[in-house]
Order: C-alpha cells, then structure tokens, then sequence
C-alpha cells in the first residue's frame, strides 16, 4: 500500500471512529512516537494526517524538513501508523507506551488541595473565584474587567494591578492555547507575588509597572481541557460537523496566514476564516489596541520547549528595527532563568529558532499596535513532559519566569525604554 493510500485509508478511519464531544477522553494504552521528518513526501503526508478528524493527535504541527513531531497513536490505530513508519520510511521512536499515565501523573495532590495554590492545576471557575477574592483584599491597587465573552459565553477578564498614575504598562496573557496549563498556573503565582513579595526587585515590579493580566485568553479550549480532551489545543467554534475551533496565535490581524498556518479547520494550526474570526482574539486585540498608547512591554506565555521569541515568525519576514535591542534584552532573561534552576532558554525569532508561524500575538503586538517591546515565553520543558507538565514544577517555572521579567525589565530601563 503507498502513501497516498494509507493516508485514503487513515481519513476514512477517521471519519468511522469519530469520537463523542460529551466524554472525558482515556489515553490509555496510547503511544506517543516521536517521527523525524526527512523529507518532502514524509512532510506532506504528515501536514495531510494532522489536518484528518479524530485519526491521531499530533502534539506539534509539522512544519518542516529536519524536525521532530510527536504522535499520539491510540491502541486502535497503531497498525496504521506502524504501515505508515513502513511506507513513508519515517524514524520513529516510541516516548510513552501509557499517555494516560503520564496525565495521571501530572496532578498527584489534587484530591488533598483545601484553597487556591500553586502545588495542583485548576479550573477556569476556580481560577476566577480566586481573582474574584483577591481584589476586595487589594482593592486600592487591583481591579478586573470583562473584555469580551467567548464563544460559548465564558467571561474574558484580565486583572489590572496599579499603584500610581503614570506608571508604563506590561500586558500579560496566558493559556491562548487550551492545554498550555502551566501558563494560567504560571501568571497567577506571579499576580500573587506582585501583591504579597516583600523582595525589593519585585515590589519595584509591582509599584512602577501598571500590569494588564489576562490568565486564560482561551476560556471555552481550556474547559474543554479539563472535561473532556486535555491535549485540545484551539479554540471550541464549529466550523464544521468533524473540526472544531481555530488556532487563536495563528488568527491575529498582522501576516495573517504568511506561513506556518493551515487554511484547513480541522488543523491544530487553523488561521480561522479571518484575521480575528475568533471572538476571543477579536476582544482581546480590542482591549489591547485601547490601552496601546500606556503600553511598553506585551508578554504572550506559551509552553513549551524553552525559549524565548522576539519579532518575527512569518515566512521571509525580515528583523525588526530593534531587533539587537529586542534580543539583548530577551538573552538577559534567559541568563536570570537559568540562574535558578540551571534551565536553558534559547533566544531569538520563531523562525530562526523554533519555526515559521503566522498571524500571530507577538508579531502583531509590536508589528501592528507598536508595542516597543513583545516576546512570546514557551516555558518548560524540552520534552520529558511536554504540556503534561507535573504540578510540582508550577512553582520552579513561575520564579524562572519572574526572574525573568526582572532582569529584563532592568535591561529594558538600562537602554531606555523605561
């Protein structure tokens, strides 16, 4: 059987195995192959399996020669696969035999939790309620705001912190991809730090930074991570009765699908039908365009892999003005973080560094809205894990981060930005 077969077949498997919205999802006995990509056959085969419903779950879109993905092969479709290693002559490497151990693993003390922490992952209402409760407890300093609602009507808040007028702004977001969990995590140990540290770099931070936190900018994909597939990446509107939602960091409104996206829904990295086709997007690019002129530092927190990302992504896309300034600002947090924990963070543009991508977050901050200084975080790990990352590394992840924005914000005042 060729290529071209197979993947004839794999759609049609597809389709007959289409799976149930309302159930929880068991990864039992599914295996997570790495596939090393050699070619432009293996390529665009593989570009054509991703964008097939409900056949194998691809945990990175491939994006070129020379590159690694991860699979996830149920029980059910490991023969295919396995002809599909054989035909295409793909090097594969099996990383887990039993995902569903490797999420079972991630949330060991969620049965012994009594308040909001950082030692378990929580829901969006959970996350909520905490905000909710804290700002009457800072209420001179921190507010929320509903920007906008999602496409199955869940609030967008983002949480204002200010001490004093004047003060130049830091936008945050998190969790614009579902089942980045680490990052909601992430951001809302650092709010907290913002209002409780006593360490002098931090409360300077806090009182001479006006702070615009956004902790899941994906609502509807991030529920849908908790009730039913953790691994969901996009946000949750039908676009057909097979694929649901689009990539909201492929949907922003500057190179709009210039490279590394798909026009295709039922891809992970589907631009949508228009820049900002995503309400989620849309309210948030609203918000950010109203608040731009306070605006010196915008900060988009993805996982994983470590590295840190300045302007541009998109194909052929050339550097940016202030590319040195960008990237010597960006190397100096990667020195803080690896001060701590000893984790390396490589810097640079997405396409130099990691791959093409378009239409999205960090592009458009500085490209479109004129934002000075934008960077895209993909925090931990480079594999092990992945986005199934264990609850005892939130607290380790978010002081990397934190230091982070400390050393960087320095580096921004010593070449004047602040």
């Amino acid at each position: 059987m060729g290529a071209l077969q197979i993947l004839v077949a794999s759609v049609l498997l597809g389709i007959l195995t289409r799976s149930s919205n309302s159930e929880k999802l068991s990864f039992r006995d599914h295996r997570v192959c790495s596939v090393f990509i050699q070619n432009e056959d293996q390529l665009d085969t593989l570009r054509a399996l991703e964008a097939t419903p409900n056949l194998f779950t691809f945990l990175d879109v491939p994006s070129a020669i020379n590159s690694k993905v991860q699979i996830v092969v149920p029980p059910a479709k490991q023969r295919y696969f396995e002809n599909l290693v054989q035909q295409l002559k793909l090097v594969s490497h099996v990383d887990s035999y039993n995902l569903q151990s490797v999420i079972d693993n991630e949330r060991p003390n969620q049965s012994k939790r009594a308040a909001f922490g950082w030692t378990d992952y929580y829901t969006l209402e959970e996350i909520y309620a905490w905000i909710d409760e804290l700002v009457p407890e800072h209420s001179e300093v921190l507010s929320v705001e509903t920007i906008g609602q999602s496409y199955e009507g869940r609030d967008l808040k983002v949480v204002k912190l200010s001490h004093k007028q004047g003060n130049p702004g830091i936008f945050v977001d998190a969790n614009i991809h579902a089942r980045e969990w680490i990052t909601s995590a992430t951001v809302t140990w650092i709010l907290n730090e913002l209002l409780t540290s006593d360490d002098p770099a931090v409360r300077d931070l806090a009182e001479n930074f006006d702070w615009y936190i956004v902790p899941v900018l994906n609502p509807d994909g991030f529920v849908y991570t908790h009730t039913t597939d953790r691994l969901w990446r996009k946000t949750r509107y039908p676009y057909n009765i097979l694929c649901y939602g689009a990539d909201p960091n492929r949907n922003f409104d500057f190179q709009w699908n210039n490279g590394g996206a798909s026009m295709n829904p039922c891809s992970d990295a589907y631009a949508g039908q228009h820049p900002e086709s995503e309400v989620e997007v849309k309210a948030v690019s609203d918000y950010i365009r109203s608040i731009a002129d306070e605006l010196t530092l915008y900060l988009t927190i993805h996982s994983k892999g470590q590295y840190i990302l300045v302007p541009f992504g998109y194909e052929n896309a050339p550097y940016p003005p202030t590319y040195q300034d960008l990237m010597q600002i960006g190397r100096r947090g990667a020195v803080d973080m690896y001060k701590l924990y000893q984790k390396p963070y490589r810097v640079g543009t997405s396409s130099d560094v990691l791959y093409v991508a378009s239409g999205i977050s960090v592009d458009w901050a500085y490209g479109a809205v004129n934002v000075p200084l934008s960077y895209t975080f993909e925090l931990r790990d480079q594999g092990e894990f992945g986005w199934i990352l264990p609850a005892d590394q939130i607290i380790p992840n978010a002081e990397e981060l934190l230091a982070a924005f400390v050393g960087m914000i320095d580096e921004a005042r010593v070449l004047g930005y602040f």
